[in-house]
């Protein structure tokens, strides 16, 4: 078997991370704000159907593209150009048919500006340099929240010749910063409310109750319950909410975690959580590596020797069988910086780390979730 060095490099590169946050510092506390949502306060989701001009000849083919040449025709009707009797002729690479979509942050006024996200729908091929034109942006209910316009950018670069090409990034996708201005608020109201929740981001249960508990202790007794892993109900009271949860959000906890090993088998990834314990278990790691190294070399005859230039074949074989690995003993229950000390000391890499932690599931000695993606 060969190994690849550069893959080999960059399996080293992934294990050297691995060790590098291997030992973990004491938890610490969190505010409330970076861990929960308030329920009903978030970013509403809405996309538009729109043209983008001014490209240089990349836009699409109107003979392919029949959705960009209806557009265009009835674009220019709008503005009093007909162009129906000679729709046949129309040949322009200038213009791109485009799909719209932009989040609206909650609270958002009309008036107000938000960022928004142009992409190619035809065969379009560049976008760079071009503009969008007036484009309604529709939430889920159909009404149109935002109208979007102005020039677009990619951050890609396109160049292409008669025989080879270089692309960097995604031409065919822009962004238009505070390209779309707010034509309608989402109606929701703070005040008049008996109660409100919270949701916590990563659902767990002491979480919530240490939330719950820190609430209770700052905004006082009876203000909050958790009522599941996720949930934690607020009791207003006639209190001003926009006070009450400003002052919530910035309450520290310190939130727990399950025992999790995270497995990137494509990118020989390994995140492991500072709450997983292995059972006593002994581990034995090797792999036979065979390198084959060909140094042909060239064999010159003699002058007026009437003899031919060969090669000859130069093979040198080295073959490694591991034989300085031993049998490795990881003691009970131990944390996380021992576990991967125990494992680099077997001088194992992450592909070799994969299989041995898997085994160790399946040995039924690694008290964690372990989850391969």
């Amino acid at each position: 078997m060969t190994r690849n060095p550069c893959r080999t490099l960059n399996l080293l590169a992934a294990f050297a991370l691995l060790l590098a946050f291997a030992w973990p510092a004491a938890a610490q506390p969190v505010r409330i704000k970076d861990i929960a949502d308030i329920e009903g306060i978030r970013d509403n989701q809405l996309v538009g159907y729109g043209l983008v001009v001014g490209l240089p000849g990349t836009g699409d083919r109107l003979r392919t593209a029949v959705f960009t040449r209806q557009t265009l025709i009835g674009m220019l009707e709008r503005l009093g150009v007909n162009t129906r009797d000679q729709e046949q002729r129309l040949d322009t690479r200038n213009v791109a048919a485009v799909m719209v979509t932009a989040n609206l942050p909650p609270f958002a006024q009309p008036g107000s500006r938000i960022d928004v996200s142009v992409s190619a729908l035809g065969d379009a091929t560049n976008l760079t340099g071009g503009t969008l034109l007036v484009t309604p942006l529709l939430a889920a209910d159909g009404e149109v929240y935002a109208v979007a316009q102005g020039s677009v950018a990619t951050g890609a670069i396109a160049a292409r010749g008669a025989g080879a090409s270089i692309q960097r990034g995604v031409p065919t996708s822009a962004r238009i910063a505070s390209g779309a201005i707010v034509e309608r608020a989402v109606p929701f109201r703070l005040g008049g409310r008996d109660e409100m929740r919270i949701s916590l981001r990563n659902p767990d249960l002491t979480t919530a109750r240490r939330v719950a508990t820190a609430i209770n202790q700052g905004a006082g007794a009876g203000t909050a319950r958790a009522t599941d892993p996720r949930t934690i109900v607020l009791a207003l009271r006639g209190r001003d909410p926009v006070a009450l949860l400003g002052d919530i959000e910035q309450l520290r906890v310190t939130p727990d975690q399950p025992a999790r090993v995270i497995i990137e088998e494509a990118s020989g990834t390994i995140v492991m959580g500072a709450n997983v314990r292995v059972s006593t278990v002994a581990i034995a790691q090797g792999n036979l590596t065979i390198r084959i190294t060909e140094t042909p070399q060239v064999s010159q005859p003699g002058p007026l020797s009437n003899g031919e230039t060969v090669v000859v074949p130069r093979t040198q074989i080295e073959v490694d069988d591991q034989r300085e690995r031993r049998l490795g003993v990881l003691s009970q229950s131990v944390t996380l910086a021992e576990l991967v000390r125990g494992l680099n000391s077997l001088g194992v890499g992450p592909r070799d780390l994969i299989i041995i932690l898997q085994s160790i599931k399946a040995a039924g000695a690694l008290q964690a979730e372990l989850e391969v993606r």
